[in-house]
């Protein structure tokens, strides 16, 4: 007899980590602070660079000054460096969210991509954690999903909201996190 065929392990693909070199503060259970940096940032984690013996599993709050303070969840620590999961469900929840902050008056080109089309260049003329109001030469249908790429950040997927005229807002599927968020509004304010 033929031996039962193993179903083959499923590993979730990692999300691209952009390097950073932030200094910051872990704050554990027992309320005791530790200055570390931040080597690496996601949308869903952090590498670190840390002196702490931190132990996988253990959960943290992450501070960058004047940046905003994340819970985490220590995935690995090793020689001197660890990786955490960023753990607030605020953030990793990909239910329909309503309009939950002010977005901030910028201008900037970004990428932007239909499905099964070549990316092309558009405006952003607002932008917020959540989502964006975009300028567009075509225009989308309300439902439509579309994909938008910030320089120096990954690919994130948005669906467009609204269409009037040649205007759409796009709300993105996950949150960006406020310490990328404040990042990049500097980036693109600078």
């Amino acid at each position: 007899m033929n031996a039962p065929m193993q179903k083959p392990r499923v590993i979730p693909e990692r999300q691209e980590r952009r390097p950073v070199r932030l200094q910051a503060f872990i704050v554990r259970a027992d309320h005791s602070t530790s200055e570390i940096e931040l080597l690496d940032l996601s949308y869903e984690g952090c590498g670190i660079a840390t002196a702490v013996g931190l132990r996988p599993g253990e959960r943290i709050k992450v501070s960058v000054m004047q940046r905003g303070v994340i819970d985490a969840q220590v995935r690995w620590r090793a020689d001197g460096k660890a990786g955490l999961v960023f753990t607030s469900d605020h953030f990793t929840t990909k239910q329909k969210r309503e309009r939950v902050s002010n977005r901030a008056a910028i201008t900037a080109d970004v990428a932007l991509r239909r499905r099964g089309m070549a990316n092309y260049g558009v405006r952003v003329v607002d932008l917020s954690a959540e989502g964006c109001k975009v300028e567009l030469v075509e225009r989308p249908r309300g439902g439509e999903r579309m994909t938008i790429k910030f320089e120096g950040l990954e690919a994130m997927d948005a669906e467009v909201c609204w269409v009037q005229g040649f205007q759409a807002g796009l709300r993105f599927e996950r949150p960006i996190h406020p310490a990328v968020f404040e990042l990049l509004l500097a980036r693109l304010r600078g």
